[in-house]
């Protein structure tokens, strides 16, 4: 990381979804230009909710979120996407009755103008969706929905793009073809940060990685520190090995 501020720095935040119930209990974390995070941890730790706060989709109760060293905490969705930061959620993440270049438009949708140029940049990412443009998202299997989902979050030429479980519910074929595009996104100049239960798949493509226990942070290193980690090998990594 450079000694210039983080494009995503996150500060003892503290969150949750009902009143006086907390889900997060001071997490913090930092994303740096060009870098690929990953937050692992078993059921329940908060990493998704973790995610949601960052993106203003649940109430932050302390702590502060900020993006190259401004205050975004809080701040609406619509807001944090206009200001360079792409959400892809783990369910419900497509329009299934809009075609692909429909469902693209979308993400689009703050700046019209930028779709066509925006459309090859994402097509060569991911070919299938200009081979394929005028087909509707119903039609789509479950990795050919996650390009589509990922694609849209990248209409808008976002610098950061946070990946909530991107990989449930796909085949191994899938996921191994997904972790694949998040490495490629990331060359493209994309940061990422992404929640994965296939944990050791997502360490083994990350920069760095924050293993969430109980709403905190429990170990943080490199990708590579965290699989050597006897202790998170044999706490966390047995149990989420994914496939």
């Amino acid at each position: 990381m450079s000694t210039a501020d983080p494009l995503i720095q996150v500060d003892d935040v503290v969150a949750g979804y009902l009143p006086g119930i907390n889900i997060l209990n001071g997490c913090s974390l930092e994303l740096g230009a060009g870098e690929v995070i990953g937050i692992i941890g078993p059921n329940g730790a908060g990493k998704s909710t973790l995610l949601k706060a960052v993106f203003g989709l649940v109430s932050i109760r302390s702590g502060t979120v900020r993006m190259e060293g401004r205050d975004i905490t809080g701040m609406a969705p619509h807001t944090l996407v206009s200001r360079g930061i792409g959400f892809v959620p783990q369910t419900d993440n497509v329009f299934p009755r809009l075609t692909i270049k429909e469902n693209l438009e979308m993400g689009a949708f703050q700046k019209p103008g930028l779709f066509e140029r925006r459309f090859e940049a994402v097509a060569e990412l991911f070919p299938l969706l200009a081979e394929r443009r005028d087909q509707r998202a119903d039609g789509l299997s479950g990795g050919q929905r996650q390009m589509v989902a990922i694609g849209r979050a990248l209409m808008m030429d976002p610098q950061v793009v946070l990946l909530d479980e991107p990989s449930a519910g796909l085949s191994p074929a899938y996921q191994d073809q997904l972790f694949e595009q998040v490495a490629r996104i990331a060359q493209h100049g994309v940061s990422l940060i992404m929640v994965e239960q296939n944990a050791r798949r997502c360490l083994e493509i990350c920069d760095r990685g924050y293993v969430l226990d109980q709403g905190t942070n429990a170990h943080t290193g490199t990708g590579r520190q965290l699989l050597d980690d006897p202790k998170v090998v044999s706490l966390y990594l047995g149990t989420l090995m994914g496939s």
